[in-house]
């Protein structure tokens, strides 16, 4: 297990900038950024324990507690990340609920390697997701109000991530995120993952999970008009572009044969389609 008196941080080598979406970005406020970026660091080093091939399921739940730990100022040794956001929010005033709440979804993927159902599925977005959107509209002193258009965004870009990464999460960590359910019902199984291409049943499953996208990225649509802060409206605006044009992709491509991507011709469309918010 853990040895308490050092740091339980190893850090994958991803950052920001190998997201599909920008964190942080230029268009936020300047002064806003670190606190993005202390937020971002948190949630990235509780995703690599999350998703480490190499700990147990026990050492990953005794290393997620120590995060929980040193952010509520329990202790204060283990978690560099931790310590930096801890010391953000008191700056801001901006609740730990948020990153608490990823915390959560990251010891369900510690224990857990299967979703049964759609419902189960949201579920676990409102802990993966939701709770980065509701972070990062509250450090802009943006009303709740808004929190159910960016819920709606923020499930639709973690559940397209997981279609971008359903055969390279099978095959390194043997956990898939489509539904039990979905995939028995068209007669696809996890069998399908291991493949060269995506089988036909497998499709089918992609296409009502897309459907599924399609319907939430409706709902995100009215996140732009509902935030006040000009910079980050034009940010919600382009991520809302980016996730239609990522969804429109998955439906047009093999997310088992490769992986589908985003291109700079899809983030130059998405800040054009964005420029009406400028106001």
């Amino acid at each position: 297990m853990t040895d308490l008196a050092t740091t339980i941080e190893a850090p994958s080598g991803k950052d920001r900038a190998d997201e599909n979406f920008p964190v942080g970005s230029w268009l936020i406020a300047r002064p806003l950024r670190p606190h993005m970026h202390a937020f971002y660091a948190f949630a990235r080093n509780a995703d690599d324990i999350a998703d480490s091939a190499a700990l147990p399921s026990a050492e990953k739940i005794a290393r997620l507690n120590i995060m929980e730990d040193v952010l509520r100022g329990r202790r204060n040794d283990g978690s560099p990340t931790a310590t930096a956001l801890r010391a953000s929010l008191a700056q801001t005033g901006v609740t730990a609920i948020h990153a608490q709440d990823l915390l959560h979804a990251f010891r369900q993927d510690a224990l857990e390697n299967r979703t049964a159902t759609w419902p189960a599925l949201m579920e676990y977005c409102r802990y993966s997701a939701m709770p980065v959107g509701r972070y990062v509209l509250d450090l802009h002193g943006e009303s709740p109000d808004t929190w159910p258009h960016a819920d709606a965004l923020c499930a639709s870009l973690q559940i397209l991530n997981h279609l971008q990464d359903c055969a390279t999460d099978f095959a390194e960590l043997d956990r898939c995120y489509l539904p039990n359910d979905l995939l028995a019902a068209h007669g696809a199984t996890h069998a399908d993952l291991r493949a060269a291409a995506e089988t036909p049943a497998l499709r089918r499953v992609f296409s009502v999970l897309l459907e599924h996208c399609d319907e939430l990225n409706r709902a995100a649509a009215g996140l732009p008009r509902q935030v006040h802060d000009r910079r980050l409206r034009l940010e919600c605006s382009i991520i809302v572009n980016l996730a239609r044009r990522l969804t429109r992709r998955l439906r047009r491509n093999d997310p088992v044969a490769t992986r589908v991507a985003l291109s700079k011709t899809d983030a130059a469309f998405s800040i054009a389609g964005a420029l009406r918010w400028i106001r």
